[in-house]
């Protein structure tokens, strides 16, 4: 069904607040989730609510929390989010994290203890439009079969980069260290499409086109994805104090308790380096040197990093998105979620 983003945004708060979420955290969760669909990335959008409305149900959100901005030096500071909405808190933690930036040049932010905090190119294109350099990791579930091994380990541990630029738009980029998210896959699954045999193996270790049947994500790249992802975890986590590796706590497996998670943002002021306006227009010169690229065969031009993700956005702000008819009737209806999420392993399948 193709809804706009307001009635999108709306349907989603309504359903996180019958959940039990604050009206403040439930709008900011929505503005990030409606945000995510409208670039088109549907596995960090409304098809999330369900989930997170069963957790919030199920008191594994703390809907009362004590947030804390502690600066640990003049350039360094740790978001205390106690188990909060992650999307919530990690939001709360840029305004501090931003103002540090601009005072010390430099800002490094760990922001501890929270939920699963969706699409990171949300908040460094927030950065970014502070006129500051922002990079951002997080912890993810451990999904991912390590290069050379046959069982999980690390996680899906995204890593986003956002500029400003000259123009209206910055230069955002944001990845999965895995040849593709899981949640990708969990779009995949709802939409009952199969997926590429190069996106993840089954229970044997085998490639797999059928969402249903994976049991390991595959790094990018081989070895050098492996490294990434365990660069992302050790900065995310065990700098934070935060459980890491095997450990980081599953989406599913226990609804009724916080997940520890952490996340971190690295901010960088143009302005004390080459100064603002050279970096952005070198930014500019950049996107727009990517797009004057002769395009190789089989493509009509070349898209600098983030542009079709930004092109999505734009049209879907516009004309509406699409969203399966299932999620829609389930917003609308009284139903708070199905408890059918609890227990299930990382791949949201039954673990028995």
């Amino acid at each position: 069904m193709r809804v706009s983003g307001e009635q999108l945004h709306g349907l989603i708060k309504n359903k996180l607040v019958a959940a039990g979420l604050k009206d403040e955290q439930a709008e900011e969760t929505a503005h990030h989730l409606v945000y995510a669909d409208l670039c088109g990335i549907h596995s960090h959008g409304a098809v999330r609510v369900e989930y997170y409305a069963e957790r919030i149900n199920k008191g594994g959100i703390n809907v009362e929390p004590e947030l804390n901005f502690e600066a640990t030096g003049p350039s360094t500071a740790i978001f205390h989010g106690d188990n909060t909405q992650g999307h919530y808190a990690a939001n709360e933690a840029l305004e501090p994290a931003i103002q540090m930036a601009k005072e010390s040049g430099v800002a490094v932010v760990g922001v501890s203890k929270v939920g699963h905090t969706g699409t990171l190119s949300y908040y460094v294109r927030k950065i970014a439009e502070a006129n500051l350099i922002g990079i951002s990791m997080c912890q993810s579930d451990p999904m991912v079969v390590p290069y050379g091994g046959a069982e999980r380990y690390y996680g899906t541990n995204p890593i986003a980069f956002g500029l400003p630029s000259a123009g209206e738009d910055p230069l955002i980029f944001d990845m999965a260290t895995t040849v593709q998210a899981w949640g990708k896959i969990l779009d995949a699954r709802s939409k009952g499409k199969l997926i590429p045999d190069t996106w993840a193996v089954d229970k044997d270790g085998a490639p797999t086109t059928d969402p249903n049947e994976v049991n390991g994500l595959l790094p990018i790249a081989g070895p050098k994805g492996y490294g990434l992802m365990m660069m992302v975890d050790i900065l995310s986590g065990v700098l934070l104090g935060l459980p890491f590796g095997k450990d980081v706590s599953s989406m599913y497996h226990n609804l009724h308790e916080g997940r520890n998670l952490g996340q971190i943002y690295i901010l960088i002021d143009p302005e004390r380096f080459v100064g603002l306006k050279p970096f952005q227009e070198s930014i500019t010169r950049t996107m727009k040197e990517l797009n004057a690229i002769k395009p190789a065969a089989g493509f009509d031009h070349v898209q600098y990093p983030g542009q079709g993700s930004h092109e999505r956005y734009l049209k879907n702000l516009e004309e509406g998105v699409d969203i399966p008819e299932s999620i829609i009737r389930y917003f609308e209806s009284d139903v708070i979620h199905y408890d059918r999420y609890e227990g299930l392993d990382a791949f949201a399948k039954s673990s028995d």
